[in-house]
């Protein structure tokens, strides 16, 4: 009965409530189970780019003009002026594919207005799905039509389709109404920031940790989601005309720190991961670095991964703006998804350090918030009101995760 079980030697059977349990002989061998997966030590992980041969330049990646159905008051020439008045490197017009069945290309990119000699406009779209939504990123026109045909097919199908069109592809709103339902597989970023409102993304930075912590190095980055503009005159207002002056372009403003003020170093900023999110344009922005030999030079900034040496590790968090409003500022360091330290700075120049080991196998990633005064946003006359005391967040830094994971 018991022949086909060759590798021990058995002296006890014991039955405990109706099931048989062998006991093999003391001293024999077992088969040992060794987990393919368990983490090692990695091998080489490529080194950091420059971390002062680049520039940072601020935008917007979540806005609706006219082109959306559901939009009022905001033609194209009304966003890029707005963006301009507030100092806006880059911007993108992300209108919803459905209500042009796919044909991006033939409205917003060729509206007349989509031009500008000072901001950088981006191509992109809001693709629209029963499945949820994602903004595309890129530097070029691209064959959007085919993204959208392909909505309601399998994420592999999907995911070859992306590759070939070369696109930044951007989980929305990932929780709640209209959540992300695909494959994070499938995405560079993932929208942790959405709205002036900044308590609805709390759900939103859960799945972020969890995709961090699934060894995705997944930019997290911000968008308005405005889709209304100021009437010109009281007969256009509409109901949602209030919203104008509370959730417009830059709430909250993504910052890239790009190699160069073009498009292309825009999506690379972004898909590298080099990139914070502050709550207005004018608001303090995160920069995040690390020492990791001890050598009194930063070596790495947020986005960026190194390998683990098994020794101490210098981290630097620095606020950066033209001007700062009185108050202290709570630095909170989320360490592999959980609060590290949290750090009060107040100052011209606010600064926090802390050390730290990151383990010298398996992953850990570094990020950071902060907390405190809001600076004002004088465009947006209700915003203050509803903005919370969120300031800012940073993207993480990475150690041993996989570079072809």
């Amino acid at each position: 009965m018991f022949s086909t079980i060759t590798p021990f030697k058995f002296i006890n059977f014991i039955i405990i409530f109706g099931g048989l349990f062998i006991v093999p002989e003391k001293g024999t061998a077992q088969a040992i189970h060794v987990n393919p997966w368990t983490a090692k030590k990695m091998a080489v992980i490529p080194p950091a780019a420059s971390l002062t041969d680049g520039v940072w330049l601020k935008g917007e990646l979540h806005v609706h003009s006219r082109h959306s159905k559901e939009s009022s008051n905001n033609p194209i020439s009304k966003i890029i002026a707005f963006s301009k008045s507030v100092r806006m490197d880059y911007l993108c017009i992300t209108d919803h594919d459905n209500h042009v069945d796919g044909d991006v290309a033939h409205n917003t990119w060729t509206d007349p207005e989509f031009k500008s000699d000072s901001v950088l406009l981006l191509y992109g779209a809001e693709w629209t799905t029963t499945r949820g939504h994602g903004n595309v990123f890129s530097a070029k026109p691209y064959d959007h039509q085919q993204l959208f045909d392909v909505r309601d097919q399998r994420d592999t199908t999907i995911g070859r389709v992306k590759n070939k069109l070369g696109i930044h592809l951007s989980a929305n709103h990932p929780s709640g109404k209209d959540n992300f339902g695909y494959s994070y597989d499938l995405v560079q970023s993932i929208e942790v920031w959405n709205s002036v409102l900044w308590a609805k993304n709390a759900n939103a930075i859960m799945i972020w940790d969890d995709m961090l912590s699934s060894g995705r190095k997944l930019t997290g980055r911000g968008g308005s989601d405005a889709h209304h503009g100021v009437p010109d005159s009281p007969d256009k207002t509409t109901t949602n005309s209030s919203q104008a002056k509370v959730n417009y372009v830059g709430t909250p403003t993504t910052w890239v720190f790009a190699k160069a003020r073009t498009l292309q170093a825009v999506i690379d900023a972004l898909t590298n991961g080099r990139v914070a999110i502050s709550s207005n344009p004018f608001a303090p922005r995160i920069e995040f670095y690390a020492d990791i030999n001890a050598d009194g030079k930063m070596d790495l900034m947020m986005g960026d991964n190194a390998k683990a040496t098994g020794k101490p590790v210098k981290f630097r968090v620095k606020l950066a703006a033209k001007q700062f409003p009185d108050g202290e500022y709570t630095i909170t360091v989320i360490k592999n998804g959980s609060k590290f330290n949290s750090y009060t700075v107040t100052g011209k120049t606010p600064v926090a350090e802390f050390t730290d080991t990151p383990a010298e196998t398996g992953r850990t990633y570094y990020r950071v918030t902060v907390e405190g005064p809001q600076t004002p946003y004088p465009q947006l006359s209700g915003w203050a009101a509803i903005s919370g005391n969120m300031v800012g967040l940073s993207n993480p830094i990475y150690f041993n995760f996989d570079p072809n994971f």
